[in-house]
């Protein structure tokens, strides 16, 4: 996702933002039906794509799903967040892949080293969901993220992880703008917007939305199947 400035334009933000949340909506309705994956499939195409280099982080993380799937649910958010967070850097889809916006599956991102705030989210919820958290736990969250000190810096459309023990629990924020996990009422930098996951669109004081059929998913699982996941 580009970098936005919450600024005057609040309309064309908002038809931003609603876009953003369908696409993602739509997206997490893929995801959701490709838990399943062939590691040695995922192996051999990342060195015939990408090379050695590549495939070894690869290695890494497919050692951090299986290892991670033995401890506490709250460790295994630690592991994920700080691997995802620690071998990619933040950057924009313009300058990572020459467009405006692109959906990066976790192996192009691990080949690329760096990825946009969807693609820390993507990854992310991905490593979670092998390593046995359940996917209703999981919701990816557009914010506004206040970057800078209070009362100056900017302010700029942003995507984090968020993880809800049960269905009414205060959110654990998984986000690449930080290191820590911690509670969102915690996170007094990000503003809400929508939630979403393969079940709906949640936004505060409304019935939850099912997802319409709207933007570029599809690309995203073909992708991921000749990589070696399977729905």
């Amino acid at each position: 996702m580009r970098r936005v400035l919450f600024e005057p334009a609040l309309y064309r933000l908002g038809i931003f933002i609603t876009t953003c949340v369908l696409s993602v909506g739509l997206l997490l309705n893929g995801l959701a039906l490709a838990l399943q994956f062939d590691a040695g499939h995922i192996m051999q195409y990342a060195r015939n794509h990408h090379g050695e280099r590549v495939a070894a982080h690869v290695a890494d993380w497919l050692a951090l799903m299986e290892n991670s799937a033995a401890l506490p649910e709250r460790e295994r958010l630690r592991a994920v967040n700080d691997f995802w967070n620690r071998r990619v850097r933040g950057g924009d889809d313009i300058h990572i892949w020459d467009k405006a916006d692109y959906w990066a599956t976790p192996l192009e991102t691990l080949s690329q080293g760096a990825g946009d705030c969807e693609d820390f989210v993507i990854a992310k919820y991905f490593s979670l969901i092998r390593a046995g958290v359940d996917p209703q736990k999981l919701r990816f969250i557009y914010v506004r993220a206040r970057i800078g000190t209070v009362g100056g810096g900017e302010t700029i459309a942003h995507m984090v992880l968020g993880y809800y023990p049960t269905p009414d629990a205060e959110p654990l924020v998984l986000d690449n703008l930080s290191s820590s996990i911690v509670a969102a009422s915690r996170r007094s930098d990000l503003t809400p917007v929508f939630s979403f996951n393969a079940q709906g669109i949640y936004v505060a004081g409304a019935a939850t939305r099912s997802v319409d059929r709207i933007g570029h998913w599809r690309d995203l699982m073909a992708r991921m199947q000749q990589e070696g996941f399977t729905p």
